[in-house]
């Protein structure tokens, strides 16, 4: 378990990674970032909270618009992080394996 710092509207965060997932968490700071300025405006810049509330309901309605409006087809980036989750769990077999 590794702790990594991530930054999100101008304010870090230590949070626990698993092994291998630090790459993982990065992009998904890269996400955060992306609608943080958004968020901290329509919060008023008040509080951290606030901002982090404007944010979580910024990607809620970015994943709803998802969910009643899929891609047509298999997005490569899913299949990317697929292929990702996969050799992360042939890992930790060959690991389970080797320690049996």
């Amino acid at each position: 378990m590794a702790d990594l710092n991530i930054t999100i509207a101008g304010r870090s965060y230590s949070v626990a990674a698993r092994d291998g997932d630090e790459a993982h968490l990065r992009h998904l700071e890269s996400i955060l970032q992306k609608h943080a300025d958004t968020a901290q405006r329509a919060s008023g810049g008040l509080s951290a909270e606030r901002t982090l509330v404007y944010l979580a309901l910024i990607l809620a309605d970015l994943l709803d618009e998802a969910e009643r409006n899929p891609p047509q087809g298999v997005s490569p980036v899913l299949l990317d992080r697929i292929a990702d989750r996969l050799e992360a769990v042939a890992a930790a077999l060959e690991e389970d394996a080797a320690a049996a």
